[in-house]
């Protein structure tokens, strides 16, 4: 059982908001702030390069502590800047052909979205989207035969979508691709930190997050899990440099064997060390624990919020997870934050440009999002559903 007081007390900032903005970025708990702060302090003590040789070890402890929280090998992950550059280095790596097939579903991410349609556009292929199951959530089912009629290159599905708490069923598909010929690539990005995560049973060969989210980690990290399939393929990004690949001859280049192809040179080793601290952080607390936690917090909140006039909570799928999704009528976009964020709260607003194909179906322009971490309380729920309905309507 976590201990909510002790998590409280190790975050600064639950003194000031209540913090329901999780999906956009966490607040992080004193060890990860210090990891950051004494490191940029080293840097400014002694220099760049210098601070970071004195910490080696531990920056190479990050491999060890991302592994362990994905049930993978250090040398299958890869540092990347953020989430979206390990989608982008992983999509970089896939060798497309044109009539090449990618296969995804209607709630992927805004960003994976657009991707898909440059590659389409870049590289002449097809893009296909597997239906959303009148519940929510992908047809997992109508997916695998897609993936045995069409043998795709890729197979490319979103865990947790940002505009929504559904939770996709992301299991039992890596199986189907292997056995196809595709591979799979999971955004863990709103999943990693508030659900567990088996790269194994998952059977992905890629895998990318963030750190500011649900892992509690700072802005400016993310990571990318590479399969062993990948690497003994040979599978590269699109550009290397010295610490991707070796440079061998005046004409030729030989690639690191490990994930660290898959990364760069440059990176903030302050940062780097907080990621560590927050991983640490989060396997200590236990994933079972977590969404166990998270579970509860989001479901109490929905359950406040169905009952409040000229509301409708928009979340669909077998499975939710800790992000709650609403929309409320006579209130505007622009407005709500900054009024939310005057009475203490903070929240996000997702626009129908993130999410078109899931708003469409759902008849909305624009969704407020909360999203609840394990260390807030019901209490600061009920604080929440009760600034918004002093919100002035239309």
């Amino acid at each position: 059982m976590l201990n909510i007081d002790q998590l409280r007390a190790d975050t600064p900032g639950v003194q000031h908001r209540i913090h329901l903005n999780n999906a956009g970025a966490s607040l992080m708990p004193r060890p990860v702030l210090e990891a950051a702060q004494q490191h940029l302090q080293l840097e400014s003590e002694i220099g760049g390069y210098e601070a970071a040789a004195l910490v080696r070890e531990q920056s190479i402890g990050f491999y060890e502590s991302v592994a362990q929280l994905l049930n993978a090998k250090p040398d299958q992950i890869a540092w990347s800047g953020s989430a979206t550059q390990a989608y982008n280095t992983a999509l970089s790596a896939i060798p497309f052909q044109a009539g090449d097939t990618i296969l995804t579903t209607e709630d992927d991410y805004v960003s994976n979205q657009i991707a898909f349609l440059q590659l389409v556009k870049r590289h002449h292929l097809q893009l296909i989207r597997a239906r959303t199951l009148p519940e929510g959530g992908v047809d997992t089912g109508q997916l695998k035969a897609l993936i045995r009629q069409h043998r795709p290159r890729l197979v490319a599905v979103t865990h947790v979508p940002t505009n929504s708490g559904l939770v996709q069923n992301i299991m039992g598909i890596g199986e189907v691709c292997r056995a196809n010929g595709a591979y799979y690539l999971v955004d863990a990005c709103q999943s990693a930190g508030q659900l567990p995560l088996d790269v194994q049973a998952i059977a992905c060969d890629f895998l990318t997050a963030t750190f500011r989210k649900f892992l509690r980690g700072p802005r400016g990290g993310g990571f990318l899990y590479i399969s062993e399939r990948v690497l003994e393929a040979g599978l590269e990004p699109k550009f290397m440099d010295l610490h991707s690949a070796a440079w061998t001859a005046p004409d030729a280049y030989r690639p690191r064997e490990s994930a660290v192809r898959f990364e760069t040179w440059e990176r903030s080793y302050a940062l780097v060390l907080a990621a560590r601290a927050a991983t640490n952080y989060t396997i200590e607390l236990g994933l079972t624990a977590i969404a166990e936690q998270v579970s509860m917090l989001a479901a109490h909140l929905r359950q406040r919020l169905s009952q409040l006039e000229h509301v409708r909570v928009l979340d669909q799928g077998q499975q939710l997870c800790g992000i709650v999704t609403l929309s409320i009528e006579g209130l505007s976009a622009r407005g709500v934050i900054p009024a939310l964020n005057q009475k203490g709260v903070n929240a996000s607003v997702s626009g129908k440009g993130g999410a078109v194909i899931d708003f469409e179906k759902k008849g909305v322009d624009w969704a407020l999002r909360f999203s609840p971490h394990y260390y807030n309380t019901t209490a600061e729920l009920d604080r929440a559903v009760e600034a918004l309905q002093q919100l002035p309507t239309q």
